[in-house]
C-alpha cells in the first residue's frame, strides 16, 4: 500500500513537472485602459519616474519601501531602485527609451524574491478625445516561472495590478 502511494506521487510530481517544461519560454502580460486625456498630460506621469508614486499600484503595497532615483530627472536613463516588503521586493528599472508622447520602454530589473529581467512598455495612442494607454510586460520564462504557472496564474496576478495602476492613472490624468 505505501509503494503504490509513493509510485503515485512520483508520478503526479513527474507529471506536474513534465507539464511545467511545455509551457511557453516567455511571458507577455497585457493591459490597457482608456483615458478621457491627450498622451501630452498623460505621458510626463509615465516618463518621469518619480511621478509613479502617485499612480503606481506597487507603491501602496509598502509606504516603507526605500527608495533611490538615479540617471537624468526623465526619459532615456532615468533609474529607479526599489526594496521593499515581500510584496514588492527589490530590483531597478530604467527607461530604456521614449517616443514624447507615445511610448515609454522601461528595463525591469528584479532582484528579490526571484530573479527576473524583464521589458514593461507603455503604448499612448491617441483616440478622438481620449487616449488608449497599453501596459505591458514581457520577458522570459525560466523553469521555475513556468512551473509556478502551474498553481499561479500569473497573467491574473501581475494584471491585476496593471489594472489597479492603470485606474490610478486614469484618476490623476482626467482631473
Amino acid at each position: 500500500m505505501l509503494k503504490t502511494i509513493a509510485i503515485v506521487v512520483v508520478l503526479l510530481i513527474a507529471g506536474v513537472l513534465i507539464y511545467a517544461a511545455t509551457k511557453p519560454d516567455n511571458f507577455n502580460v497585457r493591459r490597457a485602459a482608456t483615458i478621457k486625456a491627450p498622451p501630452d498630460k498623460i505621458y510626463p506621469y509615465i516618463n518621469d519616474l518619480q511621478q509613479w508614486r502617485a499612480w503606481s499600484p506597487y507603491e501602496n503595497k509598502d509606504p516603507a519601501m526605500k527608495r533611490s532615483f538615479s540617471g537624468p530627472a526623465a526619459g532615456k536613463g532615468a533609474a529607479y531602485a526599489w526594496d521593499g516588503n515581500n510584496q514588492v521586493g527589490q530590483g531597478r528599472m530604467e527607461i530604456a527609451s521614449t517616443t514624447a508622447p507615445t511610448l515609454v520602454a522601461i528595463q525591469l530589473d528584479f532582484i528579490k524574491p526571484f530573479e527576473g529581467h524583464n521589458m514593461a512598455e507603455f503604448r499612448l495612442e491617441p483616440q478622438a478625445d481620449a487616449t488608449l494607454v497599453t501596459w505591458t510586460m514581457t520577458g522570459p520564462a525560466p523553469f521555475i516561472t513556468k512551473l509556478m504557472s502551474v498553481f499561479i496564474n500569473m497573467d491574473k496576478m501581475i494584471g491585476t495590478d496593471f489594472e489597479v495602476g492603470l485606474a490610478n492613472l486614469k484618476a490623476i490624468a482626467e482631473k
